[in-house]
């Protein structure tokens, strides 16, 4: 367990251990993967970046660098990378439109 941290984890009825509220994932086989990917790439949630995806999951789960696992998978995603805004074509040019004088 994390030093510092074991006397604020709180064991519940249902067996998880809860630190404020949210439960603490441990490094148990693909568990946290599972998780991730099961928030990012769900069928109503749009690949969500970064922060979306950190805050609906910092209300349920817990884990040490849990936002720098999400930033590193949704770097890793096919599908963010093909729709990234950096990555598209710019349309075109930008130009001023002529301002008319008034007579």
């Amino acid at each position: 367990m994390l030093i510092g941290l074991d006397k604020q984890f709180e064991r519940k009825e249902d067996g998880g251990l809860y630190l404020a509220e949210c439960i603490w994932v441990p490094v148990y086989g693909i568990l946290r993967a599972l998780i991730t990917n099961e928030a990012h790439a769900k069928r109503y949630s749009i690949h969500p970046e970064v922060d979306k995806m950190y805050y609906d999951l910092r209300d349920l789960y817990w884990w040490p660098r849990i936002n720098k696992d999400i930033a590193l998978y949704v770097s890793k995603c096919l599908t963010c990378f093909k729709v990234e805004a950096e990555h598209q074509k710019p349309s075109r040019l930008l130009q001023h439109p002529e301002i008319p004088e008034w007579k």
